[in-house]
């Protein structure tokens, strides 16, 4: 049962005729009546809705450079306010960085042009951003080669006893045991003086080296006090338990910077739908410790703490299978996983549905909205990890520029990270493989 900590809530009413479906099978975009949430003191807001976000358009990633390029990308990306600064004022300040490349995961500076909206969704419309800093590699030899990587990113001012803005990161891959995962760097890619890896306090890889983003420092100086980042995964299947993962961490408390492959302890569980045992690699969990409509093929990839000057939630965006789901390939052939003897292994299927993995019907581009008290609560132990459900859905396919499988092309996800602006209240959303492989940056204004 749901714990109090004081927090007055008023319901969030979706009406039907809206197309809102909080089980995400694909519906159309939302509506719905505000919801108050208040916590003590000058945090008090309403929680923002499908509604607050307004599409502006979309515009495209610049060709290689640094030895790396722009293809198969999306899996980080960051805001930077302090990049860009002799650029156009055309109310698109700052900067991106990002990861390009699957194979090589470096990283790139780009500049942020005005997005366009194209009404046939013709590229040629679009406008490119610039390359700023060349793709380098900011992990030097930290990590060796990742198959199936994951990664990380998020800008950050000086910290703690830190003298300088500082990058974070972490790197992951589709199986692990438990390694460091995480560090930081400077800002010049041609120097980036990496430091790190280090481990991710007792938690799996599995929920804690994907997604990267800031929390508000107001909050974080309530809730998370010197904690000022969340790190959180989702991992197909049920290794990291039955939904996404979330964590409040502050590596600074732990060093200047904490020493290699030591372990990291400035970190408050937010969200976990499951439990860590001690030395567990996988997360164990029970049926009713699940995100509402789990599916094993969804694929959460980014993640942000949007706010304007009284409104507020966290998102996750990502790739939501609908319709049935199941283990084997793509044509609807099963394979089994029980383990038990016995079983009958099926042929591979022919080309182009013979990769093996977590399956679905149907997927969509999809944003899931989290209520911080509801965070705060697990930060403060008033709520069990596993007990915050989303409050609202957003579906985007009609803004994707190629939504759905594309199985000839191996594309099975549509999204990849996502970056805010909370100065300007901008959010910047990749769509992977979509640009003769390329990203496209997607943009919306949350607010007014």
């Amino acid at each position: 049962m749901k714990k109090t900590i004081g927090l007055l809530l008023t319901a969030w009413v979706c009406f039907s005729g809206a197309g809102c479906d909080l089980n995400g099978d694909p519906t159309d975009n939302q509506t719905a009546t505000t919801t108050t949430t208040t916590i003590s003191g000058n945090l008090s807001t309403d929680l923002l809705v499908p509604d607050d976000l307004e599409y502006l358009g979309a515009f495209r990633l610049p060709e290689g450079s640094g030895g790396s390029n722009w293809e198969y990308s999306g899996y980080a990306m960051t805001y930077y306010p302090g990049g860009d600064a002799s650029g156009d004022d055309d109310g698109y300040p700052g900067s991106l960085f990002a990861v390009g490349h699957d194979q090589d995961q470096y990283v790139s500076e780009i500049s942020i042009p005005e997005p366009v909206v194209s009404a046939q969704k013709d590229l040629s419309e679009l406008n490119t951003a610039e390359t700023l800093q060349p793709f380098n590699s900011i992990t030097g030899s930290l990590f060796g080669y990742l198959e199936i990587a994951r990664a990380g990113l998020a800008y950050l001012p000086a910290q703690g006893s830190q003298t300088s803005d500082k990058l974070y990161f972490c790197w992951g891959q589709h199986f692990q045991d438990f390694e460091a995962s995480h560090g930081w760097c400077e800002l010049n890619l041609t120097f980036p003086q990496p430091k790190g890896p280090w481990n991710f306090g007792p938690y799996t890889n599995y929920v804690s080296n994907d997604y990267l983003f800031e929390i508000p420092a107001e909050w974080a100086g309530r809730y998370t006090p010197g904690m000022r980042l969340v790190s959180g995964r989702f991992r197909d299947g049920h290794w990291g338990g039955l939904g996404p993962a979330m964590f409040a961490y502050g590596p600074w408390n732990d060093g200047n910077p904490p020493a290699a492959n030591s372990t990291l302890s400035s970190i408050t569980p937010l969200l976990l739908y499951g439990e860590q045992n001690p030395g567990g690699i996988e997360i164990t969990y029970s049926e009713d410790q699940a995100i509402n409509n789990f599916k094993e093929a969804d694929e959460w990839s980014g993640g942000a703490w949007l706010t304007t000057d009284n409104k507020t939630a966290v998102i996750l965006v990502g790739t939501k299978a609908t319709g049935n789901c199941w283990y084997g390939f793509a044509n609807g052939v099963v394979y089994p996983i029980s383990g038990e003897p016995g079983e009958v292994y099926p042929e591979v299927p022919p080309w182009p549905y013979d990769d093996r993995g977590w399956w679905s019907d149907g997927i969509v581009g999809q944003i899931i909205f989290y209520d911080p008290a509801d965070l705060a609560a697990v930060a403060s132990g008033e709520m069990d990890s596993w007990e915050p459900q989303p409050y609202a859905t957003l579906d985007i396919d009609e803004y994707l520029y190629d939504p759905g499988f594309d199985h000839e092309g191996k594309k099975r996800y549509l999204l990849g990270a996502c970056a805010f602006d909370r100065a300007n209240g901008l959010l910047y959303i990749m769509e992977r493989r979509v640009d003769e492989e390329k990203s496209l940056v997607h943009v919306w204004s949350v607010g007014s």
